[in-house]
């Protein structure tokens, strides 16, 4: 993406900072915000900023992915105290463990794209032969907005298909009064504004193109293709994921696979944020940094490392090509637990950069879109069993020894499982298993655990499986409280 340029507006207000309330700041449109876009070049320097701000480390730079990851099995630790295992072992309360980082993040991006979309509808409002088309920046701002809330509301709110009754997240598609006090939706409420946003903006992309370090009309098939899985309208989001195949990415063959981590912007990237050394690398606070061997990137502790369960599921072949990324962690030299796919490699050569960990963030890769397509095939209302074998083994031949699956013994375990060692690291399993009413177990006896805050196997009515409301947001919206999560 292209770094961040400085316009004379009041989108100063929106620095992050996780101790402000989003609802409790000055209005946007104050002093100079509401007239400072007035140009496409006003609304590509605001897009600019926004694709930057979601590499917050709070969100799609390190947090989004920790959290599904470590909270899905897939990952361990081998000792408590290092840095975030507060995710693993599931310590949250409303004042502790809050991971507000999320919400604050989320909104104050929100922000600047309601904003961004408010002047863009006040130009156009004027009319006349002189206004310039900001369609692009308009489908770029609500596919954004989109993904925000689907995160958001995957975070704070229960799994669509087990409550969509349930609380969460407040609806904000406007620049809010500083008085505002906005309450809680229901999960159906901000599914459908994603859907609605996702289907709005589809239509006003300028191109059909693939596009490096921002969002393209791809990637807004490939959001949908997410949303429509989760709220199991399978033939959706199987249309969805079919036309994002269809479009102009290749699957990486297995010799290319490994090599991918180390190339920017390759052939199944569909969104991917751009990390610059210069600016926004976080070291050894990196995901790389975060995954990586201990004292073996830097001064890095040693973090997370592959639970058993995981590597056994990997270790189905040993030739599997994903080994690729793997290597040894901590516990011994022959226990390849350290993923490197964010040093671009086991050898950390990065991504083309100066530093090893300004490695790009792929946020959507067209592997998913075939995992996704084999999943609703299987379970749409008139099954397509060789379809979804079909979809699956175009993934499942990165493990080349074992046996393809077939229409009569594709399942939707083995979909998952293939999902979990393609995407492994990318911040899905948590996630997955919970839309899909899966128990997690967690490989507690490498760091001899026993902790009081979750029990070693958990499922989706385990009340911390979702976040709390913060106490920092109750104290600035009392309101607030009495739609605070269950069991908090």
């Amino acid at each position: 993406m292209k770094k961040i340029l400085t316009i004379v507006l009041a989108l100063s207000v929106f620095a992050f900072s996780s101790c402000d309330d989003f609802l409790d700041k000055a209005p946007t449109n104050s002093g100079d915000a509401s007239t400072a876009i007035q140009t496409a070049r006003d609304a590509e320097v605001v897009i600019n900023g926004i694709m930057d701000g979601l590499l917050s480390s709070s969100y799609l730079g390190r947090n989004m992915f920790l959290y599904a990851d470590a909270k899905g099995g897939d990952l361990t630790i081998a000792a408590q105290g290092r840095g975030n295992d507060a995710l693993y072992v599931f310590d949250h309360s409303q004042t502790s463990g809050t991971y507000s980082g999320f919400w604050s993040t989320g909104y104050n991006l929100l922000l600047q794209i309601n904003n961004l979309l408010e002047n863009i509808e006040a130009i156009e409002a004027e009319g006349g032969d002189s206004v310039e088309n900001f369609d692009d920046y308009k489908a770029q701002a609500l596919t954004l907005r989109a993904m925000i809330y689907f995160d958001l509301v995957r975070l704070y709110g229960k799994p669509y298909d087990y409550d969509k009754s349930s609380w969460g997240v407040p609806d904000i598609t406007t620049v809010l009064d500083a008085s505002a006090r906005e309450l809680r939706a229901t999960v159906e409420q901000n599914y459908t504004r994603i859907v609605s946003d996702l289907t709005t903006a589809e239509g006003l992309f300028t191109d059909h193109d693939a596009r490096n370090g921002f969002v393209s009309y791809y990637a807004n098939k490939a959001i949908q293709a997410r949303v429509y899985l989760y709220m199991e309208d399978y033939d959706k989001a199987l249309s969805a994921a079919e036309e994002v195949i269809g479009g102009p990415y290749d699957l990486y063959e297995n010799d290319e696979w490994v090599a991918s981590w180390s190339t920017q912007f390759d052939s199944e990237s569909i969104l991917e944020l751009y990390v610059l050394d210069t600016e926004n690398d976080m070291g050894t606070g990196s995901l790389g940094g975060y995954y990586a061997r201990e004292g073996d990137f830097g001064s890095v502790l040693g973090y997370f490392m592959a639970s058993d369960y995981f590597l056994d599921r990997l270790g189905e072949d040993p030739d599997d090509v994903r080994w690729g990324v793997m290597t040894y962690d901590e516990l011994s030299d022959t226990r390849m637990g350290c993923c490197y796919k964010y040093l671009g490699g086991v050898n950390q050569p990065g991504d083309g950069k100066a530093s090893a960990s300004a490695v790009n963030i792929k946020v959507i890769r067209l592997s998913e879109m075939y995992l996704i397509a084999a999943e609703a095939a299987l379970l749409k209302a008139s099954p397509d069993a060789q379809a979804a074998a079909d979809y699956l083994n175009e993934i499942r031949k990165r493990s080349p020894n074992l046996t393809p699956a077939t229409a009569s013994t594709v399942t939707l375990d083995m979909i998952l499982d293939e999902r979990s060692k393609e995407l492994y690291g990318e911040g899905h399993r948590f996630f997955d298993m919970m839309r899909c009413d899966k128990s997690i177990t967690f490989n507690d006896e490498i760091a001899q655990l026993l902790p009081p805050t979750r029990d070693k196997t958990i499922d989706r009515s385990f009340f911390r499986t979702v976040l709390p409301i913060s106490q920092d947001e109750i104290n600035a919206n009392p309101d607030i409280a009495a739609q605070q999560n269950p069991g908090y």
